[in-house]
């Protein structure tokens, strides 16, 4: 199995901490495996529990021990650890090859791999080397990995707000005070967008994972532009959601990958983003056409796109498109732009764009 792990679960008893808590014992933490939470942490790997333990009894010890922060969506109960790590993993909107589980028992480890082959499972005695293997290695380490933690939790806030919230759904939204920020992106946010490339696989137009060093070399190529997003509500930051590649061309703007977040999907944020971009192509006198690859996983961004006007570019092709270059295996999606009205529920704070830049 290749890739990064995007979370690692968690067994607690002679895994994370020694001794057995339903048996009595005065359970611990060893230093090494404190070492090993904090560290993942900081890489932006999320971590979270599947243990067969009294729920109650077993979180209190993980605040005595200063450590329930850390973990999200625990799983502590009776029940299969395959079901558990299958619930974290939707939960989280990750694909299963992205989780690992760490148990002490050959026979968990087991039960989790028949069900869940494509999660990666380590033995206990593994924890504190576990920093060390390349899985657990992120490439690069950005702001928003660096407090991924805090950002998910603060969705599973927002997520039970809007579980209570009595109401229609706009109105929530509206309640949220969504701000979406789109601007230029500079030399500091070139490594957050390009991980953020790789993360995203639902609302990824093309797939392609963009390199810190190829998305530097756009900033500076003659009528491109790397656009990063940035959204905020009364909760705090999400962080970087979304980047927009886009080539200028004199009848049109090529629009070479749009990816967002699926964090962000629920509020409408791919949406309100082709609505922007759709008003500033229209304010420019130029059409728009956007590189669509499909994945496997990026049928919701194709579904986006037809939603907001966007056909297949006709066979006998569009004079706006004369000037582009090779295909390289995507499909070509066409729009005639038309001013939109403003959304909503997010407030856009952008630059405006014009046919030879940034205005």
């Amino acid at each position: 199995m290749t890739g990064d792990v995007k979370c690692l679960v968690w067994d607690l008893d002679d895994t994370l901490w020694r001794g057995t808590l339903s048996e009595g014992d005065h359970v611990t933490l060893p230093d090494q495996v404190r070492a090993t939470v904090v560290e993942l942490d900081a890489r932006g790997i999320l971590q979270s529990v599947a243990s067969k333990n009294d729920h109650d009894r077993a979180w209190e010890r993980l605040g005595e021990l200063g450590l329930a922060g850390y973990f999200v969506l625990p799983q502590i109960g009776w029940g299969a650890k395959s079901g558990a790590l299958r619930r974290i993993a939707d939960k989280l909107g990750f694909a299963q090859h992205t989780i690992a589980f760490i148990d002490d028992q050959a026979a968990e480890r087991a039960e989790v791999g028949f069900h869940l082959p494509e999660i990666r499972c380590y033995p206990a005695d593994q924890a504190a080397a576990l920093t060390r293997l390349p899985e657990f290695s992120p490439a690069v380490i950005t702001i928003d990995s660096r407090r991924r933690r805090q950002l998910y939790q603060a969705g599973f806030r927002r997520e039970a707000e809007r579980a209570d919230f009595q109401g229609p759904d706009t109105e929530f939204l509206k309640s949220l005070s969504l701000v979406m920020r789109i601007g230029p992106a500079t030399e500091e946010d070139l490594s957050r967008v390009s991980e953020l490339t790789a993360r995203t696989s639902q609302m990824n137009a093309t797939g392609v994972v963009y390199s810190p060093r190829t998305l530097h070399e756009l900033l500076s190529a003659p009528g491109h532009d790397v656009l990063v997003v940035s959204m905020s509500d009364r909760f705090g930051p999400h962080g970087a959601v979304g980047i927009v590649l886009l080539e200028r061309h004199p009848l049109s703007w090529h629009l070479k990958l749009l990816a967002t977040s699926c964090r962000v999907v629920s509020f409408g944020a791919g949406s309100a983003l082709l609505s922007w971009l759709a008003c500033r192509a229209a304010a420019a006198g130029v059409h728009l056409v956007a590189d669509f690859r499909r994945t496997g996983r990026n049928r919701m961004m194709e579904i986006a796109y037809r939603f907001a006007g966007f056909d297949d570019l006709p066979r006998h092709g569009c004079s706006c498109a004369t000037t582009f270059g090779e295909q390289s295996g995507a499909r070509r999606m066409h729009l005639v732009p038309v001013p939109q009205p403003e959304s909503e529920t997010i407030q856009i704070l952008s630059p405006a764009l014009e046919r030879n830049g940034h205005g």
